[in-house]
């Protein structure tokens, strides 16, 4: 009888471990192309979160959380859905983090993880025209839309006493929609927006684009476009022409390497990008610094609550299976439940175990509204003496 007992327990400790698996997911943004300069610390955040989770031994059985790193390009659809494509039938991932660019997540959605069943927890990708995206339930993001950019910019622009705007944007869905958000707001409020032009990432020069804004004035020039690209080349075209001195920058033009490029020139320019003032994003920093990046760089923070919600709804689910964990992600998101922070990824899969609920604050105070994206909040950035300081929150 003894005997029988302990063949039991062992093939019950056998059947136990059999079950830990390491759960693959991918991690699909631009490690080249127009936002190359921010991936870094986007790519460390997520990989910090996965070594939390699988150092803590909670998670399913002990399984563990590895990270597959793709290039989206950030503009390039067929390279990212080509990329996306090898996560999932090359590496079997069972979640993308990503995309980042708003253009190649959505072609990654249709062509890829709706086909393959597949979840996306979007860090970055902020086109509002991904908000009534067909997604099946399978599509996530921890940054606000940029329909609420528009609103937080033009509070902005107005508060400091700017009565006209030259608006361009990259000539893609991120830019379109978000300059299209700005300019409606900002006409709201009695704003005028004297041009809203696109411009095309790539090109050596910008002197005609600029001419066309400079002839139609304004105080200040508002550029929705990419910090490492045309962006970049619109602001140093205005500088040298003397058409613009001042300007205004969303979120995909806050970066170090824009300051370091344009140097003293930025000065005086202001913005915002998603950020939140919680207590989560203040423990990520001191966390994002002993592990050696920068916890404040653009969609770091995103970047770890997006890799942290996979693992909280699979535990939740007790799945690692998209169509298993998929509704569990709100669920997981937002109260009811036990606040659980960074560094505290541990004790959210203790508690999901047992039974209990938890609300996910991490490090960007983490709501998930509507169809699965971030209510949001804001930092407000200036340029001063050739650094992006945050002057406030939103």
């Amino acid at each position: 009888m003894k005997k029988l007992l302990l063949a039991s327990a062992a093939a019950a400790l056998m059947a136990g471990t059999a079950s830990a698996e390491e759960i693959k997911l991918g991690l699909l943004i631009g490690f080249t192309g127009p936002i190359e300069s921010l991936t870094p610390d986007m790519a460390a955040a997520a990989e910090l979160a996965a070594k939390e989770i699988s150092d803590s031994g909670k998670l399913l059985d002990g399984s563990t959380i590895t990270i597959i790193r793709a290039d989206s390009t950030c503009t390039d659809a067929a390279a990212a859905t080509a990329a996306a494509e090898r996560l999932v039938t090359g590496d079997a991932v069972k979640g993308i983090i990503g995309g980042d660019c708003s253009g190649v997540t959505g072609a990654v959605l249709q062509g890829v993880a709706r086909p393959n069943g597949i979840v996306m927890i979007s860090p970055s990708a902020t086109s509002p025209a991904l908000t009534t995206a067909e997604d099946d339930g399978l599509f996530f993001r921890t940054a606000p839309s940029d329909a609420r950019e528009g609103e937080v910019m033009a509070d902005i622009l107005i508060e400091k006493g700017v009565k006209s705007i030259a608006l361009t944007y990259t000539n893609n869905d991120y830019g379109k929609g978000l300059s299209d958000a700005i300019a409606t707001s900002f006409t709201a409020l009695g704003g005028t927006v004297t041009i809203n032009a696109a411009h095309e990432d790539g090109k050596a020069d910008y002197s005609a684009e600029v001419a066309a804004l400079a002839a139609a004035g304004g105080d200040i020039l508002v550029v929705a476009g990419y910090l490492d690209q045309g962006g970049k080349g619109i602001i140093q075209a205005s500088l040298d022409s003397g058409a613009f001195s001042t300007f205004g920058l969303p979120g995909g033009m806050i970066g170090d390497s824009l300051n370091a490029a344009i140097g003293d020139g930025l000065n005086g320019s202001y913005g915002q990008i998603a950020g939140s003032d919680s207590a989560g994003a203040a423990t990520f920093q001191t966390m994002a610094t002993t592990a050696g990046f920068n916890g404040t760089g653009a969609y770091a923070p995103e970047s770890y609550d997006a890799a942290a919600l996979f693992a909280l709804a699979m535990q939740a689910a007790k799945s690692s299976n998209s169509a298993d964990y998929a509704g569990k992600i709100l669920e997981v998101a937002n109260a009811p439940g036990e606040k659980i922070y960074p560094g505290e990824l541990a004790k959210g899969l203790e508690l999901l175990a047992a039974g209990t609920d938890i609300d996910f604050e991490g490090a960007t105070a983490v709501e998930l509204i509507g169809p699965g994206e971030s209510a949001g909040r804001y930092r407000q950035i200036e340029v001063k003496d050739g650094v992006t300081e945050t002057v406030g929150f939103r």
